[in-house]
């Protein structure tokens, strides 16, 4: 009866902790959407509305822990989308995790957004391959601020990748030189219940989870691309 019991009690557990896991992945996808929709309605100092209407996949990272930017970006865990390949809305988010990494200024802050946007098909392939590094297998270069990329330089120009961060109410581009990215795949079985691909999410036709309807909404306001 006592092994029983501890059974009974161990599963109550294990879906205790499960289902808790599941809610820090929706409260992620709640927190994404909320850094894109404040830093789009900025007067002045979004990400340029032509970029983001040209960019194949978005990568928001909400809320990297104070103090990551001093030397360097440690951990940061947050969602892909990617445009449907019949042109019409965003694919349902797959998990990424950032890790290690350089930037070009101390930024400080007791949290920190991450915003990237992957602007042609070879930066797509190695967003989702097993793991890839900004600036050694993909080229990336800090993001203009402002409504139009008319000031866009050269290497921006040329960039596959273009990567902005947002602490303490200062919204610039920044360089995240040897961040690595990989699938987050717990967060995948979180959200899907299931053992899915990056690619397989974002490239299927994966029904995205009741917890993004808000990032979809947000995406397809600002993105000039219903």
């Amino acid at each position: 009866m006592t092994k029983k019991l501890w059974l009974i009690a161990a599963a109550a557990l294990a879906g205790a902790v499960t289902l808790n896991a599941a809610n820090d992945a929706a409260k992620r996808l709640d927190e994404a959407a909320t850094v894109l929709s404040e830093v789009m309605s900025a007067p002045d100092k979004g990400i340029p509305q032509d970029l983001l209407n040209k960019a194949a996949c978005i990568v928001i990272v909400p809320g990297l822990k104070k103090g990551a930017f001093v030397v360097g970006v440690k951990y940061g865990r947050g969602f892909i989308n990617c445009r449907r390949s019949s042109g019409q809305g965003w694919s349902a988010p797959a998990g990424v995790r950032v890790e290690g990494g350089s930037v070009g200024f101390q930024i400080g802050g007791s949290e920190t957004d991450v915003i990237m946007l992957v602007m042609n098909q070879h930066g797509v392939n190695k967003l989702l391959s097993s793991k890839f590094t900004l600036g050694a297998d993909a080229s990336a270069a800090a993001g203009p601020v402002g409504r139009t990329s008319s000031a866009l330089t050269d290497a921006q120009m040329r960039a596959e990748i273009l990567t902005w961060s947002r602490a303490r109410g200062l919204f610039a581009g920044i360089s995240l030189e040897g961040a690595t990215l990989r699938p987050d795949g717990d967060a995948n079985e979180e959200l899907y219940n299931t053992k899915t691909t990056n690619k397989g999410i974002v490239m299927g036709d994966t029904k995205p989870p009741a917890a993004a309807a808000r990032l979809e909404a947000e995406l397809n306001r600002y993105s000039g691309r219903k």
